[in-house]
């Protein structure tokens, strides 16, 4: 087999014209399929990267209740209310922060990033926030933090094979912290 590619390699006829096309065809595709997994992943990793920092964001709105003066220090989002203390989260508004990090507009139920010329990028949807309060005067505050954990739905066309292939679709997971450095 390869003393017959060397001798089409080597002969005159024209003959290994063919071959050396397919070459070049298969490299444009391997290349083309290449390049369009890094802009599936680029596109993933700022969209994780949106949504975190929309994330900390909302933690940071926490910080007024997180470290109330009267509690001297404790980690948790309490609230005095009369004797007692009630607990204070504020979810604040993720998609907003997000549509104005990604530059996103809300269209059927979908946050979604177009081309100049209308072409849908991505789009996201499905934000998930769970927020952990850090428990009341807890005596170990390294272990126990104010937390926010989301997940939200990422769905990217792809672009390679026109119609013949699906979009990614994913479940973006991202997490933030607040731990009291005294």
């Amino acid at each position: 087999m390869t003393e017959k590619i060397k001798q089409i390699l080597q002969g005159k006829s024209g003959s290994g014209f063919p071959l050396i096309i397919a070459i070049a065809l298969s490299l444009v595709i391997i290349f083309t399929g290449i390049s369009e997994y890094f802009r599936l992943v680029i596109v993933a990793q700022g969209v994780r990267d949106a949504v975190q920092t929309a994330v900390i964001s909302t933690v940071n709105d926490n910080y007024d209740d997180v470290y109330h003066g009267v509690r001297e220090g404790y980690s948790g989002a309490y609230q005095p209310i009369a004797e007692d203390f009630e607990e204070s989260i504020d979810y604040g508004d993720i998609y907003d922060r997000l549509d104005g990090v990604l530059g996103l507009s809300y269209s059927g139920g979908y946050h979604e990033k177009r081309t100049p010329d209308g072409k849908l990028e991505f789009k996201v949807w499905n934000l998930e926030v769970d927020i952990r309060n850090a428990p009341f005067a807890s005596g170990d505050q390294a272990s126990y933090r104010f937390e926010a954990d989301s997940t939200i739905m990422l769905e990217v066309p792809v672009s390679f094979g026109g119609k013949l292939l699906p979009p990614m679709t994913i479940k973006v997971k991202t997490s933030a912290g607040y731990t009291p450095r005294f």
